[in-house]
């Protein structure tokens, strides 16, 4: 019974890394579709237990919002769908106006607000496109931690070894 459990739990295991890969894939494509478009701003609120949320926005050399997409939920089945009432929009005028602000959720304003901070320290020059590193690194997965720290655990080198 304890043997049919661990399969189990294994299964669930390696099914949810593969949806979050799954889903690492997704945001790739959404932000290399809105990086040809122009300059992506990138707003998040992560959450633990409730929904969290990720919202990419293209914006041009003038702040207007070319397209803006946004990701919100608790579960790897979460998707990018697009906002419409932010295209051909200022950045600046919808971060800085409540009547604006007021229209979306909770979560949607406070990745808003995130994605303007963030653009306004890419025009400042404080972050530079070299900073953002957009690659995936498979090995710093949370799955893939946690399956070596096991293996190293069950070799008995407890946390003194970590392959990066």
């Amino acid at each position: 019974m304890l043997i049919y459990f661990g399969i189990i739990l294994v299964a669930a295991f390696l099914l949810q890394g593969l949806l979050g890969l799954r889903q690492i894939k997704n945001f790739s494509n959404t932000f290399h579709k809105l990086r040809v478009l122009a300059p992506v701003a990138i707003g998040k609120n992560p959450k633990k237990l409730r929904s969290g949320t990720l919202i990419l926005v293209a914006v041009d050399n003038n702040g207007s919002i070319k397209e803006a997409q946004m990701m919100k939920g608790v579960t790897v089945f979460a998707k990018f769908k697009e906002l419409k009432a932010l295209k051909n929009k200022n950045l600046a005028e919808v971060a800085s106006s409540y009547d604006q602000l007021k229209r979306f959720d909770k979560l949607t304003r406070v990745c808003l607000l995130d994605a303007y901070k963030n653009y306004i320290n890419y025009r400042t020059n404080k972050l530079k496109p070299q900073d953002i590193d957009t690659s995936i690194k498979i090995w710093s997965l949370p799955m893939v931690e946690k399956i070596k720290s096991l293996y190293y655990k069950a070799l008995g080198y407890g946390h003194k070894k970590q392959i990066n």
